[in-house]
């Protein structure tokens, strides 16, 4: 005597798949934008471009400035040229105050 109807699996076991595919989805899209990025550097509104960049020249000046390589009035003097020549602008490409 059976006292359990057992029809199969019904509807349900399309749930498994569905759950592992999100499991799958949200792992690589995890690893895509943190470590497969592929060395291209940080993107979006908030990342530093144009002129004030990593290897922007008034970057490599603050660097040379810091290491003492150049004294206060020549980083200054040579900032002063560089703002003349980029600007002084916002990340939304706006001018600014100085």
């Amino acid at each position: 005597m059976n006292t359990l109807a057992y029809d199969g699996p019904g509807p349900w076991i399309l749930f498994a798949p569905l759950i592992w595919a999100a499991v799958v989805f949200g792992v690589v899209t995890a690893l895509c934008r943190t470590v497969w990025r592929g060395g291209r550097g940080p993107r979006g509104p908030w990342a530093m471009r144009g002129p004030y960049g990593e290897n922007s020249p008034i970057a490599i000046l603050g660097r040379r400035f810091a290491t003492g390589e150049i004294d206060e009035d020549e980083y200054w003097r040579r900032l002063s040229v560089l703002d003349e020549q980029f600007g002084r602008t916002t990340l939304d490409g706006k001018g600014g105050a100085g």
